[in-house]
């Protein structure tokens, strides 16, 4: 299993690594800097306003299909067949839902004219997931990795034909953006439909809304922790808009694209671990090795990003930015910091996720959620976008050491006190590194990479990630 994760992992982390920066840097930071902060604020607010609801468009069934499948392949032209209908018949739910609490927040024709877009574009999004998860369910990670990817090479294509080609004669809106962005959304959902059909051999659309109930109620817990993780990593951009208006939310979500990046590479070792671990879990095999090498390559990767980046943050953020560049590197350089707890939660939570311990996690979640209410609603009031930077990481950190203790608890991985102790040498060395490197005259380009490589060749001496090790692996499984 080792060997197919590293493997998996290095072709998926190519193709995201190759397509998803060009997407943030190239394109949604273009139309934000064209459209300016609070136009793009409102367009944030909206997005996560959708995504807030997006458990009504699933509730649970891509996670619940993913594990079903992983332990039993042959539910795959069962599941296709009967899970298609009830996906439609939520996502017509989760539409009216969305655009009746929308009319009761008063939006303006504009602001409801994006939430109907962006409702489409979210029911659309979540089909694509549930395609994908029959496909990682089968262990078919190539085709879930182009599936990943396909979505934002036509939003590029389509954006940047808009934005650069010269087609446009008047000024480029968000509202635009929504549409190429459906656009792109409704081709890939296609593709990645005849890619199912072929694995599945059939597909009959069936409507029985008895074996509905009967679904969702095996999926039911999945969807509350969706709903709450939802909540506590989306709900800040709804209550600084609601607080401190669209201008301040702009400026967050100036910080929250990069945070949103750094975090790509963590969540798509969780897509990849979760049909592992289940499989794992189904077969009674013992998780340690492969929980203990994705957490070092996430721990380490994430220290040096977090490091290099928060020592070289004007620098970035001038060089993305036409705009309030001050107000939003203050903003970066705190938020950043809970990507190391993002990271830790993509494998321990995804660990007890596949073992099906989800009503623990529900716990946790909703203890989540409640503290980041809580900590927004009393720093936003004061501090604006910097005390919604704050509420995230303590959030973060404290559900992410939470899911890492119950992982050795519960699942019984034991990590030996030495692997601990070079952990905690390698963080200390790690936040020493920019410091030293700072009386070195350098431009901040190069200092950022710099810093990144430096802190992730103390790795190695450390005895935290066997590079040789590491290499047979994928050496051996291309073979």
């Amino acid at each position: 299993m080792q060997k197919k994760f590293v493997s998996s992992l290095l072709l998926l982390l190519l193709l995201n690594l190759l397509v998803k920066p060009l997407w943030i840097f190239g394109i949604d930071l273009t139309v934000q800097n064209r459209v300016g902060a609070e136009a793009y604020g409102l367009y944030a607010a909206i997005f996560s306003f959708t995504f807030v609801f997006n458990i009504l468009l699933d509730l649970g069934l891509t996670h619940y299909n993913n594990r079903a499948i992983a332990q039993n392949p042959g539910e795959v032209a069962r599941n296709f067949s009967k899970l298609t209908g009830l996906k439609f018949f939520l996502g017509f739910v989760y539409i009216l839902v969305a655009l009746v609490v929308g009319y009761f927040l008063k939006y303006t024709s504009q602001a409801f004219y994006l939430l109907l877009i962006l409702s489409i574009n979210q029911f659309i999004s979540s089909f694509i997931l549930f395609l994908r998860s029959h496909l990682s369910g089968l262990h078919l990670f190539k085709a879930d990795s182009l599936m990943s990817i396909l979505d934002k090479v036509l939003m590029i294509a389509t954006c940047g034909i808009l934005l650069f080609g010269g087609v446009m004669t008047r000024a480029f809106t968000v509202e635009d953006f929504a549409l190429a962005q459906l656009g792109s959304y409704l081709l890939t959902a296609l593709i990645g439909f005849v890619l199912v059909l072929k694995k599945a051999g059939s597909f009959k659309l069936q409507i029985n809304l008895s074996s509905y109930l009967v679904d969702l109620k095996n999926s039911l817990p999945y969807a509350v922790l969706i709903l709450l993780m939802a909540l506590y990593t989306r709900v800040d951009n709804i209550m600084i808009e609601q607080i401190s208006g669209a201008f301040e939310n702009g400026i967050y979500a100036q910080a929250f694209r990069l945070l949103d990046v750094v975090n790509q590479v963590s969540y798509l070792m969780g897509v990849l671990l979760l049909p592992i671990f289940a499989k794992m879990f189904s077969n009674k095999e013992d998780v340690t090795k492969l929980s203990k090498l994705a957490f070092s390559l996430i721990f380490i990767g994430t220290m040096g990003v977090v490091m290099a980046a928060t020592a070289s943050a004007e620098g970035i953020m001038n060089f993305l930015y036409v705009d309030h560049v001050l107000k939003s590197t203050n903003v970066f350089k705190i938020l950043i910091l809970s990507s190391i707890a993002f990271g830790s939660t993509y494998v321990f939570g995804t660990m007890l996720t596949a073992r099906g311990d989800i009503r623990t996690l529900n716990i946790v979640a909703m203890s989540g959620f409640g503290l980041n209410i809580i900590l927004n609603f009393i720093f936003i009031n004061k501090y604006g976008a910097i005390g919604a930077a704050w509420a995230t990481v303590v959030t973060q950190f404290a559900t992410a050491g939470i899911q890492l203790w119950l992982s050795l608890r519960l699942v019984k991985i034991r990590f030996e006190m030495m692997y601990w102790m070079r952990l905690l040498a390698f963080t200390g060395l790690a936040i020493a590194v920019p410091f030293l490197l700072s009386n070195i005259s350098l431009l901040w380009w190069v200092y950022l990479p710099l810093n990144a490589f430096v802190i992730w060749l103390l790795a190695l001496p450390l005895g935290l990630f066997n590079l040789k090790a590491a290499i047979e692996l994928m050496q051996s499984r291309f073979r």
